[in-house]
Formats: C-alpha cells, sequence, structure tokens
C-alpha cells in the first residue's frame, strides 16, 4: 500500500510575518513566496486580507503570479473578513479560505463574549458562506488544546457538516506535551462523524519549545497537513520549523512512513532568503539550517566526521542544500582537524612536525576564541623562518 502524502502547510508570511520584526513588503513577500513554491510546499498562506489594504494587495499579487501551491487568505469567522478574502484570492489558481473562530471557554468568555451555542452557529454559517466562494474551506476551532473535549467534537463535526475540507486543530499558546495532543486528533477521527472524511491538520506553536514534537505527534496520529514556517518564525516563541519537520520525516523515514513534495535541498535556501529578508537570521545552533548545524570543534568529533560523516552528522548537509560541513579550529579540535585544514591551506606536514605545530596551534586556541587561516598560515611562517618547527625536506607546498 503506498504510504500516505503530509501536506505542508506554509504559514511564513502570515502567522510568521505576525511576529516582531518580521514584517515584509509585498515584493518580498512575492520573492518568498515564489522561494517556497520551488520548494514545493503544498499550501501557502499568504496574509490575513481584512487586516491591512498591504495584506489585501500582497494575497491578490501572490495569487496572479504564484502556480504550484494552493494560495490561502486567513479569515475570522465572519462575513466581511471571509468575502474580502475571497476576492483577494479570486486569481489564483487554487484558493483556499483559513477560518478561525475560538472555541475554548477562556476565549470565548473573556474575547468573543460568546456562548458556546453561538459559536456552532457562526461556524457552521461562515463555512457554508465560504464554501461558495472558494475551491477549498478550512476551519480552526482557535485553542483547540484547551477546549472542553466534547464541544470540541461538537464544532468540528458542525464545520465538516458545513462544507470545510480541511480541520486544523491548533495549539495556540504551545500548550499541548506530545502525547496529549496525538490523543486530540485520534478522539476527533474517534468520535467525530465524516472526520474520516477531511484533512486533519496540525498547528503548534513553541512556547515550551515542542512545536516540532507536537506536530511530529500529530501525523503519527493521523494528521495529514501540517502547518509551519521557515526558520521557526512566528508569534512569540514561534511557530513549527518546517526545515525541522521535514528533515525529520526524512531522517526517521522508518519511524513515519508518509510522503511530501518538499524538495529538501531548498530548505537551506529559503531560509537564508528570509534571514536576509527580515530583521534577524536563525541562531546559530538553530536545527537544520543554523551556522552550526552541521560545525564540528571537538576533536573526537572531527576525527569521526573525517573518517566517515555518518559517525556524528545523521543527514547529510547536501541533502538540505547546505554547501558543506565545517571543521570549526578552536580549544577543542584535534590533531586530525589540524592536520586537514593544514592540508587543505597546501601544507603537509611530517608527523613530528605535525606534534609541533599542533602545540604551538593549542597554545594560541587558549588565547583566541575563533582561529582563522590565516592564523594558521602565520603559525607556519614562523617557525619557518625560525627553523623550529619545519625545514626543505619536511614540508612541500604546492606551486
Amino acid at each position: 500500500m503506498a504510504p500516505d502524502r503530509v501536506h505542508f502547510f506554509d504559514t511564513t508570511l502570515r502567522d510568521g510575518e505576525q511576529s516582531p520584526g518580521c514584517s515584509m513588503t509585498q515584493h518580498e513577500k512575492l520573492q518568498i513566496s515564489h522561494s517556497l513554491a520551488d520548494l514545493g510546499v503544498d499550501i501557502l498562506e499568504a496574509g490575513f486580507a481584512i487586516s491591512s489594504d498591504g495584506d489585501f494587495a500582497a494575497i491578490d499579487a501572490i495569487a496572479r503570479e504564484v502556480r504550484g501551491p494552493v494560495i490561502a487568505s486567513l479569515a475570522r469567522s465572519k462575513s466581511g473578513d471571509i468575502e474580502r478574502a475571497a476576492q483577494a484570492l479570486k486569481r489564483a489558481h487554487r484558493s483556499r479560505i483559513h477560518i478561525f473562530l475560538a472555541s475554548s471557554d477562556l476565549h470565548l468568555e473573556y474575547k468573543l463574549k460568546m456562548s458556546r451555542e453561538e459559536a456552532l452557529d457562526q461556524a457552521a454559517r461562515s463555512v457554508a458562506l465560504a464554501r461558495t466562494l472558494v475551491d477549498e474551506v478550512e476551519f480552526s476551532p482557535e485553542d483547540s488544546t484547551r477546549t472542553d473535549q466534547e464541544f470540541l467534537c461538537r464544532i468540528v463535526a458542525v464545520a465538516i457538516e458545513a462544507g470545510a475540507t480541511v480541520i486544523n486543530l491548533p495549539d495556540t499558546v504551545g500548550y499541548a506535551v506530545p502525547g496529549d495532543y496525538a490523543a486530540m486528533f485520534r478522539m476527533i477521527r474517534e468520535r467525530v462523524p465524516g472526520a474520516g472524511n477531511v484533512i486533519l491538520s496540525a498547528h503548534t506553536h513553541d512556547d515550551l519549545g515542542l512545536a516540532v514534537a507536537n506536530a511530529l505527534a500529530a501525523i503519527e496520529a493521523g494528521a495529514r497537513q501540517v502547518e509551519c514556517t521557515i526558520n521557526g518564525i512566528g508569534e512569540r516563541a514561534g511557530n513549527a520549523a518546517l526545515e525541522e519537520i521535514a528533515a525529520a520525516l526524512h531522517v526517521r523515514a522508518d519511524y513515519f512512513p508518509v510522503e511530501h513534495g518538499l524538495r529538501l535541498d531548498h530548505l537551506y535556501s529559503v531560509s537564508q532568503l528570509l534571514g536576509r529578508t527580515i530583521s534577524f537570521s536563525p541562531s546559530p545552533n538553530k536545527a537544520i539550517v543554523g551556522s552550526n548545524a552541521f560545525a564540528h570543534e571537538a576533536g573526537i568529533h572531527q576525527h569521526g566526521v573525517l573518517s566517515n560523516p555518518l559517525t556524528y552528522e545523521i543527514m547529510t548537509p547536501a541533502s538540505v542544500g547546505v554547501p558543506s560541513n565545517r571543521m570549526v579550529l578552536g580549544k577543542h579540535s584535534g590533531r586530525h582537524a589540524l592536520r586537514s585544514r593544514l592540508v587543505a591551506l597546501g601544507y603537509h606536514l611530517a608527523p613530528e612536525d605535525l606534534d609541533i605545530a599542533y602545540r604551538a596551534f593549542t597554545e594560541l586556541a587558549d588565547r583566541k576564541k575563533a582561529i582563522y587561516d590565516q592564523d594558521l598560515i602565520n603559525l607556519v611562517a614562523h617557525h619557518q623562518r625560525h627553523e623550529d618547527l619545519i625545514n626543505d625536506e619536511t614540508v612541500s607546498k604546492p606551486n
């Protein structure tokens, strides 16, 4: 039997842009949209049409110019929002309105001043309206993970009956842990009539550092759409990082027997483009795309990677579009890494000279946080001049 397909719903331009320091111009949104289409995302949430004229114009431009993904706009469960979203999407090859309505008692009472019954009625009417205007309708009961389970089942059932083809169960505030989040998806599949005929979707936030873990737990429990962003940007601590979910599905294909349409070797370039566009890049230790993701300084690790990269790398840099791994020379590095770097610089040292060079290198590394190629060249040149390191018989430098 063929594996199930997981659809990647990218919300970098909507939920991602809502985070401080991440706003983008229309031109920048278009540029990133084309890169996301090349990456192979299935759905591209281009913005929130009712929120501003700028967002409307960006969605309209993306709908006109970008082909491949379904183009989506967010909308509240209000007719004005839905009609505005449909207008922005009218030139899309395939269009989706993503409707959200809070379902937790906390949000209903304090934010919306609405009863449960009023929410059910509003969900039904809004989905039915959207179904007449666009190709696809997605419904999100906001704050699903803090919603009474019985009521969550009721509002999901109402949305499905009204015509929603995708049901998204968002962990809006990053409250869930993987076991509970997976159990919620299983509950919906078991208890809601028609749930087997729609795509269930996960949308997770990283407030507890569990966004990717929760998204993967949802996939294991039957979710076949994941909502995520490049570099994990998003409200507060961010969204689930698209590149981390994709890499996990690739590396652990033995555990997740699913398919997707992403071109993994595009991940790094899209990440770099986003970093140049907004006000910050991924942190160095960011998984998959951070500058240290394939960097090694410890001598034991460097020796292992030089012998066989699989010793300390569970995927190749090229598989996610990173040009190569990096051997970072510092006080934790060993002889193997130093020799490899010196050879790359054109210096071939005899074993006894390498020992002398390594001692000089460690003394330097204790004084400097970072060792650069020029430092090594200077180190070799210094000892050549004083005849303490090597002579013409023990070193050869290529032309």
